[in-house]
């Protein structure tokens, strides 16, 4: 054996319970289990050795090339990725695609200086993570991309032309690997697709053996409206769906996670598959511009820019995000006091980093939606910001579900990212199993691992189990804890020393190595 864990708890992803053994690694793969020796041997007494984690709803589509190291999410255990979410990430493109997303995505992603854009199709993407990553990767064709790509930025519906050609770079990119399709249906230009368009992709995906991932409509006003559109497109489709960040948020959703879980089980029993992934926190996070009605972003970033200086333009905005909700503030008319910028590319912004946009109109003695605009205009967009609008109650119920698995929506640039880009999996962990124990250690690992693989169809992961890919962690139960907070949010998390990705540690008696054994995960029907 290269590897040995010697006298580990381990914890296989199952759900079923912990038992004592060594757990042997050869050649990638968990070669031995039981009673074995190898060339090097780990004292893994008083540890648990799980499967590694799986996030299945990831924002790294850029940082995982930029920065190899990915310190973020190998020092939480994560060995496997879900890039492409939201329905807006690099690929397929053309050149005037590629250069819109930059400036779009430039909240989420950054937009780093020097960067080789050296694909254009999610093949060339998926061969561009192929040439050596830190975990491995699967993608999702990010249904706003493939719009911008084949309809534009027009809030119409898709002609029977464009529609077809949708559908033809869909079932492409599906057949190059990706695992299924995303939407974010409160993002620009995705948000413009009917339900109609959205089943006859869905078609697409479900022809391929992939699934769809929407982030829909509403977290807010209309919640439940929203998810029961998405069950009722994939059931008409025949496509498994799986729930993006699936919670019920603003103050109108209160204590109303049981609504939403009564409505997926209803469809689970009549025969839906279902899945759904959630972090452990309250707050969201996303662009700033994002907040805009759908009808200020058409014609894309350049377009919404030209609407933000137009004395008219804002007048209408400010009063659908102020008074009646905007459909990008999810039909809640916005409350800027929960509304904190935490990224911003112009340093003589620094000093509103921290701060609610209220606080900070405030102090600026203006109107929040003045200064609001004053700043996305700046900013050229590039804005991130958090949303403080989730409720305690309904994360927890909505964990407890059987569909559930983790996923981070970590946010990897800004001046202070969210937490949960670092610290998601040990805080499910820490909070969730040892301090609360809302789920035992078991279910938790079942939920960030096995139930995650097997909705991705990856038959030899997700399990401590002979023959799998040793994609492997091994944490102290007892010290295993995330440590990055909103203040100081790029903290690795405690308790975990050993990250193995492919059977090649990551981290090493808690320390980065410069391994990069990570890869692509394909869809099983792509061509080889």
């Amino acid at each position: 054996m290269d590897i040995v864990f010697k006298g580990a708890l381990v914890v296989d992803g199952t759900g079923s319970p912990g038992y004592r053994a060594d757990v042997g690694v050869r050649d990638g793969r968990i070669a031995g289990i039981g009673s074995v020796g190898g060339r090097r041997e780990v004292d893994a007494a008083g540890l648990v050795l799980a499967p590694g984690f799986i996030d299945m709803h990831s924002h790294s589509d850029l940082r995982l090339l930029a920065e190899p190291d990915h310190l973020a999410k190998v020092s939480q255990g994560v060995t496997t990725e879900v890039l492409g979410q939201d329905g807006l990430s690099y690929a397929p493109v053309d050149d005037e695609v590629l250069a819109a997303l930059r400036a779009q995505l430039a909240g989420w992603n950054g937009d780093p200086d020097g960067f080789a854009w050296d694909w254009r199709s999610v093949g060339e993407y998926l061969d561009r993570l192929d040439r050596g990553i830190a975990v491995n990767a699967a993608y999702l064709v990010p249904q706003g991309t493939l719009r911008m790509l084949c309809v534009g930025w027009d809030d119409r519906p898709a002609t029977p032309a464009e529609l077809d050609r949708m559908r033809e770079v869909l079932a492409r990119s599906l057949a190059e690997g990706a695992v299924g399709m995303s939407s974010g249906l409160t993002y620009t230009p995705g948000m413009y697709a009917g339900s109609a368009e959205l089943t006859a992709l869905c078609r697409v995906v479900a022809e391929h053996g992939g699934f769809y991932s929407p982030h829909h409509r509403s977290y807010g006003a209309g919640a439940l409206e929203a998810y029961a559109e998405m069950v009722e497109v994939t059931r008409a489709a025949g496509c498994p769906l799986h729930l993006a960040h699936a919670t019920m948020n603003f103050e109108v959703n209160r204590g109303r996670a049981g609504d939403l879980l009564a409505l997926l089980d209803d469809a689970i029993a009549a025969g839906a598959d279902i899945t759904l992934d959630t972090y452990p926190y309250l707050p969201g996070a996303t662009y700033l511009s994002a907040l805009l009605p759908s009808w200020a972003g058409e014609g894309g970033p350049d377009a919404t820019l030209a609407r933000l200086t137009d004395p008219d333009d804002r007048e209408r905005i400010r009063v659908e995000l102020e008074e009646t909700g905007s459909d990008g503030c999810h039909g809640v008319p916005v409350d800027w006091t929960t509304i904190e910028i935490n990224g911003v590319r112009r340093a003589d912004h620094a000093h509103l980093v921290g701060r609610s946009v209220a606080e900070s109109a405030r102090v600026a003695g203006r109107p929040p939606a003045e200064l609001y605009f004053d700043v996305l205009v700046a900013e050229r967009l590039g804005t991130s910001c958090l949303m403080h609008v989730g409720h305690e109650e309904n994360v927890q119920a909505i964990m407890r579900h059987p569909a559930h698995t983790g996923g981070s929506d970590g946010l990897l640039v800004g001046d202070r990212p969210h937490p949960r880009a670092w610290g998601t999996f040990p805080r499910y962990l820490a909070r969730y199993v040892r301090e609360l124990g809302v789920l035992s250690l078991e279910d938790c690992v079942a939920h960030l691992t096995g139930r995650a693989a097997k909705r991705l169809r990856l038959a030899d992961r997700g399990l401590v189990r002979e023959g799998y890919a040793a994609d492997l962690v091994l944490f102290d139960p007892h010290e295993v804890a995330d440590t990055a907070t909103f203040d100081q949010p790029r903290q690795a998390a405690n308790g975990i020393p050993y990250v193995l990705v492919n059977g090649v540690p990551v981290i090493d008696d808690g320390r980065r190595t410069d391994a990069l054994p990570g890869h692509s995960l394909r869809n099983h029907r792509s061509r080889p």
